[in-house]
């Protein structure tokens, strides 16, 4: 058994997003073994991405034709 801390960061939404409420937030949390991360925004959605996910999603947001 192995006990450690987890790197994550947090920012309220509504600086970016016109459609945030005041209480609105993302949390961005790394996984122990480096390869991904848990997304938690408000208390609405939550998911998890591999690193390979997250550079594929990168890239589809930045591609321009």
């Amino acid at each position: 058994m192995e006990t450690y801390n987890r790197l994550s960061k947090f920012t309220e939404l509504k600086p970016y997003c016109h459609h945030a409420k005041d209480d609105d937030f993302m949390e961005v949390t790394a996984w122990y073994n480096g390869e991904g991360f848990d997304v938690v925004i408000g208390d609405k959605q939550a998911f998890s991405l591999t690193d390979g996910q997250f550079q594929a999603l990168v890239a589809l947001v930045n591609y321009k034709e």
